[in-house]
């Protein structure tokens, strides 16, 4: 299957979140979280959700730069950088403390969103930048929780409903719909394979909007 990010980056990156894992206490969100559930590609930033005792923590053994355009705390590392969210005070498509919360479950010992929750996370993140690099790694994570991970797209819209994001189930089908054929190999599939899946869902996401 074909890689969207460097493997010596990747393999580095997951070293470090197994280390994090050991340490500290976090929901983990982002790419890495959807690798969890797919297996498909794997990512480069680590992005985590903590409370606020665990930031103390984390100020305690790493240089933690506060974004205050972007609402969240940095760690940045030689070739990767880990993205610290926490609640009252990050802007996700989904409050910090749901993360921690109610919206949270475990994957392969890994506290991370829903499926569903997640689903709603990477689509918030992709609404502003799905023109650039990362924005095309959301969309292949994005289709990939879509097709593997099991999210129930009645679910998705009930959060979305919820959080007053129904917008972003407007955009899952413009995704969908427009996704690059150049990159079905990320998702390893072919082009009749996603053909049958881009029927089946687009019908899912009318259904739900």
């Amino acid at each position: 299957m074909t890689e969207f990010w460097n493997s010596e980056v990747t393999d580095t990156s997951w070293k470090k979140l197994q280390e994090l894992r050991k340490e500290f206490e976090f929901t983990l969100i982002g790419g890495w979280a959807v690798y969890l559930y797919t297996k498909l590609q794997k990512s480069k930033d680590i992005d985590v959700v903590v409370d606020y005792p665990v930031l103390r923590q984390l100020e305690g053994e790493y240089r933690l730069d506060k974004n205050e355009r972007l609402h969240k705390y940095e760690i940045k590392l030689d070739i990767f950088d880990i993205d610290v969210y926490v609640p009252g005070y990050s802007r996700l498509a989904l409050p910090a403390k749901d993360l921690l919360g109610r919206h949270s479950t475990h994957v392969e010992g890994f506290r991370v969103p829903s499926a569903e929750a997640l689903l709603l996370l990477k689509l918030g993140a992709a609404a502003d930048r799905l023109q650039s690099q990362k924005g095309e790694k959301d969309a292949i994570d994005i289709l990939g929780l879509l097709f593997y991970s099991g999210a129930d797209l009645k679910k998705v819209r009930a959060i979305a409903s919820e959080s007053r994001l129904l917008g972003h189930i407007r955009l899952l089908g413009k995704i969908l719909d427009g996704f690059k054929k150049e990159n079905l190999g990320y998702l390893n599939l072919n082009e009749a394979s996603f053909s049958k899946l881009r029927k089946k869902y687009g019908i899912e996401i009318r259904a739900n909007l």
